[in-house]
């Protein structure tokens, strides 16, 4: 029996500018869960193939021979992934199964494209479901307590470009913030050994890998596992080339570690900044100060830790000023790289139950949560003014002549993704303003129109 894992990227992913962009962000690299339960079904006997749409387009017809088409959705490729889904059940006569965060969150919704959708964690379920032994439309698969059982991703079944490991040391996060999407599906939070990690990391040195990223919402949470995991790296002779990883501001408070994020070649992190506003850090749970932020970017540039600044524009409290104020100060401690995020109510998440009791969400499509694109009616601006919003902080950090600057503190290749990204936000800019006055139903126009 042939099962063929496919990971669907929305529309907007998967045009030129966008694939040019994430290009230049980052390295191609594939979701972690289709290639772990893609290995049990492969120990178990089953012929497995594991697809990522994001990087390359797919041709479907070449899938004839799949028995069993699984798709993993997050919230913005679910539009795509039931349109997949559709064609495959309706056209090619096909099962299908869905999973993955958006499903788990909306399953009735999910199983009007499919024949079954696992919620939750799919590791203790996932040969019966193939097998057809569980055979509930909606099928609710329990987490994984001890997570060292989890066998590692097999990449050998992957067949779209991948040029970067994707690691989860934990799942979950032990903080709460009101707009994360991470309880709806890694809950409670949980730990690997630092032992099995280093296993892990292991196999990827062997297989070739020169970029690793690891995955887990906020990997110094645990700083003291953290620490352990680092030294077994540099001890082991595990250091890639570059290594990206998910952390909080509060890493800067512990010298140690810094040192060995350092040695150990984790030398770019995302840190969600989010805002320069006290009280909306506050009204979403955040647990951090401005003071945190600041000492947090003085820290990362002396121990040449590159911050990749993510702010959230839209929340509650903050005003256009406060926007910028924030992307001004990403300027300032010379982030190597800025990520504005719209606000995005995710399903289940509580801003998105106070947003629809405040009857405040607009009637866009799934595929536009993907935190560039406006889903709510802000309180102190319109929806087009957000939209606005978003492509005017990018466009004011990322300029030519601040690549140079880059290019001093990190060099020709840090220097030429500057460069790249700066023409990615000059064509993302221009998109956005000639759609917006095109009424032909693009989502530009649509924020436009209810903007007035």
């Amino acid at each position: 029996m042939k099962v063929i894992f496919i990971v669907p990227a929305a529309d907007i992913r998967r045009n030129a500018i966008y694939r040019f962009g994430d290009k230049i962000y980052g390295h191609s690299n594939s979701i972690s869960g289709p290639l772990i339960l893609g290995r049990i079904l492969k120990d178990a006997g089953y012929d497995v193939e594991v697809y990522e749409e994001l990087y390359k387009d797919l041709n479907f017809n070449k899938f004839e021979n799949g028995d069993l088409i699984m798709l993993y959705t997050m919230t913005s490729s679910s539009t795509r992934a039931y349109h997949i889904a559709d064609y495959f059940r309706n056209v090619k006569h096909k099962r299908v199964v869905i999973g993955g965060i958006h499903a788990s969150s909306l399953p009735e919704e999910a199983l009007q494209h499919a024949d079954q959708v696992v919620v939750g964690e799919g590791e203790r379920v996932i040969v019966d479901v193939a097998s057809g032994k569980i055979k509930d439309k909606i099928v609710y698969s329990k987490c994984i307590e001890n997570l060292d059982e989890i066998p590692f991703p097999d990449y050998s079944l992957l067949k779209t470009p991948c040029r970067a490991a994707n690691v989860m040391t934990s799942r979950g996060c032990p903080f709460s913030c009101s707009f994360c999407t991470t309880s709806r599906m890694f809950h409670p939070y949980r730990k690997r050994t630092p032992d099995n990690v280093i296993e892990e990391l292991r196999m990827y040195k062997n297989q070739g890998f020169k970029y690793v990223n690891f995955e887990d919402d906020n990997f110094t949470a645990d700083k003291d596992r953290a620490k352990e995991i680092l030294r077994k790296m540099i001890s082991n002779n595990l250091v890639f080339r570059e290594t990206f990883f998910f952390g909080r501001t509060d890493m800067a408070n512990d010298e140690e570690l810094l040192q060995l994020l350092h040695d150990a070649h984790l030398n770019r992190v995302l840190i969600g900044i989010e805002s320069l506003n006290q009280k909306s850090l506050d009204n979403i749970n955040k647990k951090q100060k401005i003071s945190d932020i600041e000492k947090c970017g003085t820290a990362l540039v002396k121990h040449k830790i590159r911050l990749i600044a993510s702010l959230v524009l839209g929340l509650d409290d903050d005003s256009k000023e406060d926007m910028e104020r924030g992307e001004k100060f990403c300027e300032r401690i010379n982030a190597y790289q800025f990520q504005p995020a719209i606000l995005t109510p995710f399903p289940n998440t509580p801003v998105y139950e106070q947003y629809k009791k405040e009857g405040r969400l607009l009637d866009n499509d799934w595929q536009y949560y993907d935190m560039m694109v406006v889903n709510f009616k802000p309180k102190k601006m319109s929806p087009y003014d957000l939209q606005s919003e978003f492509f005017r902080v990018a466009k004011l950090f990322y300029t030519f002549k601040s690549s140079f600057n880059i290019l001093k503190i990190f060099g020709f290749v840090a220097w030429i993704r500057r460069i790249g990204l700066w023409i990615a936000v000059k064509f993302g800019e221009a998109l956005f303003r000639k759609k917006s006055n095109i009424k032909d139903g693009n989502i530009y126009n649509k924020i436009k129109e209810v903007s007035i």
